[in-house]
């Protein structure tokens, strides 16, 4: 007797469940991208203990027709697909065709739907793979999927499962994930009896990050636009054939295929330890692709330390032919036709962006005492401090100076820790499992007349004039309009804006300036260099000898003449004019001892970006030096002519904003 046989398919069903189904948010992602599919604009997701006793989703779709509902739990039975060509130009979420035979064989599954060609319904109940009944029933237009006992058969599987915290901020975040793709479409997640998101219909994806993230989150990030680039195709060549008449023809333009991207990323003074904070999109699908990652920590590389990350929040659209979705059980992972072109174009863009955006980073800002806070109706013109309360709706200042100077020096004490928003959703402790990521409403409600006792008085310490609080500006193109004031223990410089104060640390402001002016000499071909009076000498180990065979052109590209000098030797004898000559061996060793993830692993442009830095990192004005006025004027205004002048080329930041607004909360003014 042969030793293979063919699975039934109740096994061959558990197995692809192994593939799909890997936790309950699989389910929700699985259920929900059929839902998107139907053209669904309404759709709620309701769980109990993490998705593991229920998971249910409704929505207004089409819906099926008995027999389609029948069919649906077949292997392999899809509406998306007609012949192998089309796996070629996937436009749906969903293709496969395993999704829903999967879940069933290891649930207990009720499926309930309408379509608009039928008066009635159709109800088919599943459990373990096992139809138990299918018969008609009074239903409205759409569908709803009730899963319920996932992983009952498959006790090995459930072992596996985290918490039930765990398990829902992995549902919510799926949630809130594809609710930012669609801002058209209204989203509800509930767990038992509380509500963890809500977000109706808005006209931009703007407003939907103001609906999930609140306003906070928005002031941090900067939007890309509708930014686009075309790749010229080839004419399709011709048959062997027709090659005499083609001679005949006019030439063909080229064909050209767009790609699209838009959406939001953080300044980069927002810094995450994971790539949590990423969420990619490819044609409404959400994805986690190497390509596109590796894209966005180039476009932030210099701008923020290598061991950190960004938020963003990018949505790339192109044909349907460049992109291969057929390559991931789960649908996660896809594969760009031009992968070259596709990641070139989304660095380019996000770092085009922070360039033009310029932001600036601001002095975190100390939580408020509940105390000082007023009441959730009480209008600005209630709050009793001075005429800054009718021209701002806020609470009341924090009870302790964020940023101060000591009452024994001139010292500022400045918090640890930066205030920044936390993008990563998680589920709350306790019996209330609620995560509101929704936020108040824009305006604010006028409240009752104000009582006497909260009646505003004129200020007896003194008022300022109406301009005095100008709109704030995040941008770091008024650094060319400040006006130095003085130093902070030789090491920042202080100066005075219209909106605020600023500090602006002095070594990697002239780090950053150095930086990008030997990057324009490196691409002229005309980096200053100083010839050495001796050849500096330098001993190699064996995979510095390596690396230095590997790189030696670059070196000498960015002003470094050296030559091999005998068995792992080499002789310097020139080196960038910038540089002190007691910090050129230094230099080379920390090249040429770069770890092999930062320098071996990277491409060219990236470890020319590394030479630049390091020189310029040895070259800039050092800490505890004392300037005149006239060296931080320069200094200022040579900071501002820089492309970008908001980090240091390893990702500090450079300047520090205190704007009006919070000096005025903070001596009580507001």
């Amino acid at each position: 007797m042969g030793r293979i046989r063919i699975l039934p398919d109740q096994v061959a069903n558990k197995i692809a469940a192994g593939e799909v189904v890997e936790r309950p948010a699989s389910v929700v992602k699985e259920l929900l991208e059929n839902s998107l599919d139907a053209g669904s604009t309404d759709l709620r997701i309701e769980v109990e203990s993490g998705g593991r006793r229920l998971i249910r989703i409704v929505d207004d779709g089409c819906g099926m027709l008995r027999d389609d509902a029948l069919l649906a739990f077949e292997r392999h039975a899809t509406s998306k697909l007609r012949d192998v060509k089309d796996l070629l130009s996937i436009a749906t979420l969903g293709f496969r065709g395993e999704a829903l035979p999967s879940i069933a064989s290891v649930s207990r599954l009720l499926l309930e739907t309408r379509s608009e060609e039928e008066t009635t319904g159709t109800s088919i109940e599943i459990a373990g793979g096992k139809m138990l009944r299918c018969e008609e029933a009074a239903l409205g237009r759409g569908t709803a999927i009730t899963v319920r006992d996932l992983f009952y058969n498959v006790p090995a599987r459930k072992k596996f499962l985290r918490t039930e915290q765990t398990e829902l901020a992995h549902i919510a975040s799926l949630v809130t994930h594809y609710s930012l793709a669609h801002p058209a479409k209204t989203f509800q997640l509930t767990s038992g009896p509380s509500e963890l998101l809500r977000v109706t219909p808005v006209g931009s994806r703007e407003e939907r990050v103001y609906q999930v993230f609140g306003s906070q989150v928005l002031e941090d990030l900067v939007e890309i636009g509708e930014r686009q680039r075309d790749l010229r195709m080839p004419a399709p060549g011709v048959p062997p054939s027709e090659a005499i008449s083609e001679y005949l023809r006019e030439p063909e333009e080229p064909e050209a295929r767009t790609f699209r991207l838009n959406g939001f990323f953080s300044r980069p003074q927002v810094q995450k330890g994971n790539r949590n904070s990423i969420y990619i999109f490819v044609n409404g699908r959400l994805i986690r692709d190497r390509l596109l990652l590796h894209a966005l920590s180039s476009a932030y590389h210099n701008l923020i330390p290598p061991s950190a990350f960004p938020f963003a929040l990018l949505f790339l659209e192109c044909d349907a032919e460049e992109v291969d979705v057929n390559v991931h059980p789960s649908k996660t992972e896809v594969r760009f036709r031009h992968g070259s072109f596709v990641h070139d174009f989304v660095r380019d863009t996000i770092r085009e962006r922070l360039m033009e955006s310029r932001p600036a980073p601001t002095f975190p800002v100390s939580p408020r005492s509940p105390q000082h806070a007023p009441e959730a109706g009480q209008a600005a013109a209630q709050l009793p401090y001075s005429e800054f309360s009718q021209m701002v709706a806020d609470q009341a200042p924090p009870e302790t100076l964020p940023v101060g100077l000591s009452e024994h020096g001139g010292e500022f004490n400045v918090p640890s820790e930066a205030a920044l928003p936390e993008f990563t959703l998680r589920a709350v402790p306790g019996p209330d499992l609620r995560l509101d990521f929704s936020a108040p409403p824009i305006e604010v409600t006028p409240g009752p007349q104000p009582s006497g006792k909260l009646m505003r008085h004129a200020d007896p310490h003194g008022s300022f004039p109406p301009d005095a609080l100008p709109p704030p500006d995040l941008s770091l193109s008024v650094l060319s309009a400040l006006r130095p004031l003085g130093q902070i223990h030789e090491s920042f410089i202080v100066a005075a804006g219209r909106d605020g104060l600023w500090i602006v640390d002095q070594h990697v402001a002239h780090e950053r300036i150095l930086f990008e002016l030997v990057l324009k000499q490196r691409a002229r071909g005309s980096v200053e260099m100083q010839r050495l009076l001796l050849p500096l000498v330098l001993q190699l180990t064996a995979e510095q000898q390596i690396d230095y065979a590997r790189i030696a052109d670059e070196l000498h590209a960015s002003g470094f003449e050296t030559e091999p000098f005998g068995q792992r030797t080499i002789a310097i004898k020139a080196a960038p004019a910038a540089l002190p000559a007691s910090d050129i061996e230094r230099i080379l060793f920390e090249i040429l001892e770069t770890a092999e993830g930062e320098t071996r692993g990277v491409s060219l442009d990236d470890l020319r970006r590394n030479v630049c830095a390091s020189i310029a990192c040895h070259a800039a004005i050092k800490i505890n030096t004392k300037l005149d006025p006239g060296k931080m004027e320069w200094l200022l205004r040579a900071l501002a002519q820089t492309d970008c002048p908001m980090s240091c080329p390893h990702g500090r930041p450079i300047a520090m904003h205190y704007s009006t607004r919070e000096i005025l909360k903070a001596f009580h003014r507001i």
